[in-house]
């Protein structure tokens, strides 16, 4: 029987399992192995194999750092490429496999075969100095470790991270130290500034926190790791469960506005997008208010909010804390947080994005939702400091360029913001203002959480090189396992690509409007045809071949035997890319002609079927009855002996082939002999 296919299988790979044998007394069958965990295997199975884009050297390994559940019912599980035992940076990968343990593609950061050495020439200490240099003001260094920097060409090198303030901003810096030379080969800073928000009321809400009786604290009791306090100081805690004031300048508010914010986040993220928390696994980052800055971090493990320049507003409302818990997500998805400006904007941009989709997600009527970034927060009082609509309104870049890895972070957001806004709405502004083109086309939008689904599957597909083509790949490879059968949402993904002129990439998937294949075989026969005596027997092998995904097991049957024979099909099923041996015996009444006997294979996901041709005897039919064709034979039928043309009497049938249209496929045979 023909079930629903599954997804195009981009790479084909099948694992099998041991079923626990549960002994007679029991009652209950053996338990399913859980489709995450059957993803997982056969995502490891492929890092063993180094399948597709996870080619690896001697010494070379991937370790698997978690799995993801996206849409479609695909997962992403995130490796981390190790040298020898010494960590891969940049050279991370990314395998997505489905709940049924199929791979479905591989995507890896960029690297070239290591074959460098593990011993190093500075000491650690040396290391740690060179790497202090890079901050102006050092509270913390942590103890250097080494690594390889993957690249075009990799080096063993130290990795020191190193904590402070550098021209006032702060700064969680990782300083990639060449360890036979000392030069600074890479850095990458952890913290990501925004600076972000809207109006701090968002009238009276519910939030989530700890205690009961009198004593409380702002503390979320279901979210692991979700929680708000005095920068610098403990959680919150009163003898009430009410919390601020509604002032601007009171910090308990403003822990009020990033709790509601945050939790609401949580609860967009998984019932939009089906992930489980802000890193994916249930779990979520510390919030901190009262930062003495015109300003609003993430240091990599933490979020910290300031107030507007005038003072009079803490800069936590809901995009701000939508953007910079939307820079954990980016660190927490597979490729972490990256390096470069190029993929810096799009971390940055990701913070936007996620900014946008918890104010629809919430559509507070006191913070209304839009794709404006800051407007309401006024954080220096000159209104929004990013518009996704039209970047260019304030100069940022509307377009992709050559320009971007070079662009300032904050200004190479702009191409992505404003491809989510064209994606999401449209280029006529169905939902929002109008848009302009780089291309002077018309895009029309799918609706935000279309558009934020696209985006958030596209982004699991991240690798540390994560860069804008990249991005429009695996968006456009999200569209299509999103929505299979469907063009719609894939045609509007491609052209708000186009229109923010990010050109299309090698390898990028076209739409059919089909629903993709999923698992298939092909059916065929060696022989296709035999002559045989009455009492003869006829063998055929049957081949099955694997044409897209994985195996899966086909019941092979066989129909339209002439009378009198059997058939036997060694074995009965197969795997596909099995082979089988159809044998059928004949007796000494199955009357002479020819038959199509049809092989059927009965499979999960697919049928197939072919035709062999049985010859019995000489083949040929009888003929005569008065020149009468087949089709008037079978209309004259009548039980045996009766009188029938000819005064001949009927006495039994012979089948075979080329009847009219609708007519009995039989002969008439004469008891006397003659036959028509």
């Amino acid at each position: 029987m023909r079930s629903p296919r599954g997804l195009a299988a981009i790479a084909g790979l099948a694992l099998s399992f041991a079923v626990p044998v549960i002994p007679a007394a029991a009652a209950a069958p053996p338990a399913a192995t859980p489709p995450e965990a059957l993803a997982a295997r056969a995502a490891d199975q492929a890092a063993l194999n180094g399948a597709d884009r996870l080619a690896k050297g001697a010494g070379e390994t991937f370790v698997r750092t978690g799995v993801t559940p996206g849409g479609g019912g695909l997962y992403f599980a995130s490796y981390q490429r190790t040298y020898h035992g010494l960590p891969v940076v940049g050279g991370d990968a990314v395998v997505v496999a489905d709940g049924a343990g199929r791979v479905r593609g591989t995507e890896a950061a960029k690297t070239a075969p290591i074959t460098v050495g593990t011993q190093a020439t500075l000491n650690a200490a040396q290391a740690s100095r060179i790497a202090a240099a890079k901050v102006s003001t050092v509270d913390k260094a942590e103890a250097p470790k080494l690594v390889v920097l993957a690249g075009d060409a990799p080096k063993l090198a130290y990795e020191v991270v190193v904590s402070g303030h550098t021209g006032g901003h702060p700064t969680k810096l990782h300083v990639f130290v060449d360890s036979a030379t000392g030069a600074v080969l890479d850095t990458r800073d952890d913290v990501r500034e925004a600076g972000t928000g809207n109006s701090y009321y968002a009238g009276t809400v519910s939030i989530d926190t700890s205690g009961s009786g009198s004593s409380y604290s702002m503390t979320d009791p279901a979210r692991r790791g979700i929680a708000c306090g005095r920068e610098g100081g403990s959680i919150f805690t009163k003898s009430s469960n009410t919390w601020g004031n509604g002032s601007g300048t009171d910090l308990e508010t403003g822990c009020v506005d990033t709790l509601y914010s945050v939790q609401t986040e949580w609860k967009m993220l998984g019932d939009w997008l089906g992930r489980n928390g802000i890193d994916g696994a249930g779990g979520g980052f510390r919030a901190s208010v009262g930062l003495n800055d015109v300003n609003a971090y993430w240091d990599g493990s933490s979020t910290h909010f300031g107030h507007s320049q005038d003072n009079q507003r803490q800069a936590t409302p809901m995009d701000v804390v939508g953007h910079e818990f939307g820079h954990a997500i980016f660190q927490t998805t597979p490729g972490g947080a990256g390096s470069g400006n190029e993929n810096g904007g799009l971390n940055e941009s990701t913070g936007d994005i996620f900014g946008a989709l918890t104010e629809y997600y919430a559509n507070n009527p006191k913070d209304t939702p839009d794709f404006t970034v800051g407007e309401g927060v006024n954080l220096v009082g000159q209104g929004p400091i990013r518009y996704m609509y039209n970047p260019g309104q304030i100069g940022d870049p509307n377009c992709y360029s050559s320009s971007i890895p070079s662009t300032e972070v904050h200004a190479a957001a702009g191409p992505q913001n404003h491809w989510f806004y064209l994606l999401s709405q449209g280029s006529n502004g169905s939902g929002g203002p109008t848009s302009p083109t780089c291309n002077n086309s018309s895009v029309t939008g799918v609706g935000i959480q279309k558009a934020g689904k696209i985006f958030y599957n596209g982004l699991l597909k991240k690798t540390s090189s994560w860069n804008h083509k990249a991005a429009r790949k695996a968006t456009l490879e999200a569209a299509i396992a999103l929505f299979p059968g469907s063009c719609t949402e894939f045609n509007s993904t491609k052209a708000a690509w186009d229109a923010v002129s990010v050109a299309a990439v090698s390898g990028e998937p076209t739409c059919s409007g089909q629903p993709p294949a999923g698992n298939d075989y092909s059916l065929t026969l060696s022989p296709t045809s035999a002559s045989v005596q009455p009492g003869q027997t006829a063998t055929t092998t049957i081949t099955t071949r694997v044409t897209s995904g994985n195996a899966q097991t086909v019941q092979l049957l066989a129909s339209g035997l002439p009378e009198g024979a059997k058939a036997t099909i060694s074995p009965a099923s197969v795997q596909s890319g099995g082979t089988a041996t159809l044998t059928i015996t004949t007796s000494a009444s199955t009357p002479q002609g020819t038959s199509q006997v049809t092989v059927s294979g009965d499979g999960p996901d697919a049928d197939h079927s072919a035709q062999f041709s049985l010859t019995v005897g000489t083949g040929t039919p009888p003929t005569g009855c008065g020149g009468l064709t087949e089709w008037d034979v079978a209309k004259a039928y009548v039980p045996n002996d009766v009188v029938g043309h000819n005064g001949h009497k009927w006495t039994s049938l012979w089948y075979s082939t080329g009847a009219e249209p609708g007519a009995p496929t039989s002969w008439a045979v004469w008891s006397d002999g003659g036959a028509c």
